[in-house]
């Protein structure tokens, strides 16, 4: 599947896959920083869990905004933004959760991973082609995303609910954002040496 519908310029194309690059590679490093922080700090859903729980989405919002700004227009375009403008609900939602207990914030943060996994797995079937490559890590990333987000829900409605799965899930979401970044730059050599 192409990721516009017409063929962008060379230029172009190199811009966004440039881009997505960097975002990709700071977007994972930022996931991980933020999980190694958040499983020190969450024995107690106090301020500093609160905060860091409210970061993680807006960290998303604003990685969505950067996205959405580099990208040409099309269909992920405004996934993008629709994503963007979820994820600032979602951390305006888990802080007022917060003052419920670890219950209601996963049941937050869960209806939150399940809605942007499948934004994520649609702009990764948008982005599929030559230019960006085949898209494996973010689709896998997302369809995660999505049925991890079901999973904290059921696991909010239970007898024990913990927040410790935050942190695997930012791991994992931090893990599969850098390999894409090194899968666009493994692409980007490709083409580099095609053309020369």
């Amino acid at each position: 599947m192409s990721t516009h519908t017409s063929t962008p310029a060379p230029a172009t194309a190199t811009d966004e896959r440039s881009s997505l690059l960097r975002l990709y590679l700071s977007r994972g490093v930022l996931a991980l920083a933020w999980a190694l922080a958040f499983a020190g700090a969450h024995e107690d859903v106090d301020a500093v869990a609160i905060t860091l729980l409210v970061v993680y989405p807006l960290i998303d919002a604003v990685s969505s905004l950067v996205d959405h700004r580099a990208t040409p227009s099309g269909s992920e375009r405004r996934v993008m933004a629709f994503n963007g403008a979820l994820s600032t609900l979602a951390a305006l939602a888990i802080g007022v959760a917060g003052a419920g207990g670890v219950a209601p914030v996963l049941h937050v943060f869960g209806a939150w991973a399940v809605v942007s996994g499948a934004a994520q797995v649609f702009v990764g079937l948008r982005r599929r082609g030559p230019e960006l490559g085949k898209q494996w890590p973010t689709l896998i990333s997302g369809g995660l995303s999505f049925l991890v987000g079901i999973t904290y829900n059921i696991q909010a409605a239970g007898a024990d609910p913990s927040l410790d799965v935050l942190s695997v899930y930012a791991t994992g979401g931090g893990v599969w954002f850098i390999l894409q970044a090194l899968l666009l730059g493994l692409k980007s050599r490709q083409l580099r040496a095609r053309t020369t």
